[in-house]
């Protein structure tokens, strides 16, 4: 890590929401006047869109049913831990965009489904700004979690993040539901041990968790809403965290634990806002003093 010039990961399993946390940050930042640089984890996949369906085709056929965007070795996680290395000492570095959709194609000058060419990223930037899939991996090859300043976990129930998913796809996608849960099992070991052990190296995770029955996710009629959850909020390290003054301002919070904050679901912005100007800040004034 690098008090010149810090980095903010953001990992979350597919359906987390990181996209809305991302939009949360931004407002930060604009409000604080902090100028950033946002690397999304999609630009380090390995494969392109008609690429990654050739590698699951060969997967499958030499028997490996497992292989998914959420594996390791489906993702450039080399090239993600040098740009952060760069970044954290000399504040420069480069990365590209995922084309999704035709809206994108328009906006980036690519097909959708491929990959924009390697651009530098912008001088004289406060802070990196990292949301993916892959943020805080240590494995045997990386260590992408040593790089980063402020590490944050986002992560639905997995039944909810299901529900999500199987709606998202059948909605935006056009999949069945039988079509999604092949994906989802498929999805599964790397689920497990390649997205799950990260949010054991965040600082703070945030775990949406529904108050209402998910225990049948395939047959979900709609996604739970924010008023219809909680958010976990749990601190790796709660030394310094004023717990009363949250408790104070997110009305209907509660404390479970020494480390863990719950609150109503449609706090959460509040509660990022609560939470991270403050250390938004500090990380910024320590880069400068640096």
């Amino acid at each position: 890590m690098s008090k010149k010039h810090p980095i903010i990961s953001v990992t979350g399993s597919s359906g987390a929401g990181t996209t809305t946390v991302k939009t949360t940050f931004d407002q930060i930042f604009r409000r604080e006047g902090v100028k950033t640089v946002s690397i999304e984890g999609d630009a380090f996949h390995r494969y392109d869109r008609a690429a990654m369906k050739a590698e699951l085709d060969v997967r499958k056929a030499a028997g490996d049913e497992t292989f998914s965007h959420f594996s390791y070795d489906a993702n450039e996680l080399g090239k993600l831990e040098e740009i952060f290395r760069t970044y954290g000492e000399t504040g420069t570095g480069e990365t590209r965009h995922y084309v999704h959709d035709d809206k994108e194609a328009e906006k980036w000058g690519a097909a959708p489904g491929t990959f924009t060419d390697w651009a530098p990223f912008e001088d004289g930037s406060d802070l990196l700004f990292y949301e993916g899939l892959h943020g805080a991996v240590v494995n045997d090859e990386v260590n992408i979690a040593a790089h980063a300043d402020l590490k944050i976990g986002v992560v639905p129930v997995i039944n909810l993040e299901w529900t999500q998913k199987i709606h998202r796809d059948k909605a935006s996608r056009g999949y069945t539901t039988e079509a999604v849960t092949d994906t989802i099992l498929r999805r599964m070991h790397a689920y497990v041990h390649c997205i799950c052990p990260q949010f054991s190296e965040t600082d703070i995770n945030f775990q949406r968790v529904p108050v209402v029955d998910t225990s049948n996710p395939f047959i979900a009629r709609w996604i739970p809403t924010a008023d219809e959850s909680l958010v976990v909020i749990r601190f790796k390290n709660p030394r310094g965290i004023d717990f009363p003054y949250l408790m104070s301002m997110i009305e209907g919070s509660w404390m479970t634990r020494a480390n863990s904050l719950v609150i109503p679901g449609g706090k959460m912005d509040l509660a990022m806002q609560l939470i991270f100007t403050p250390m938004i800040d500090r990380l910024v004034s320590q880069s400068k003093r640096a």
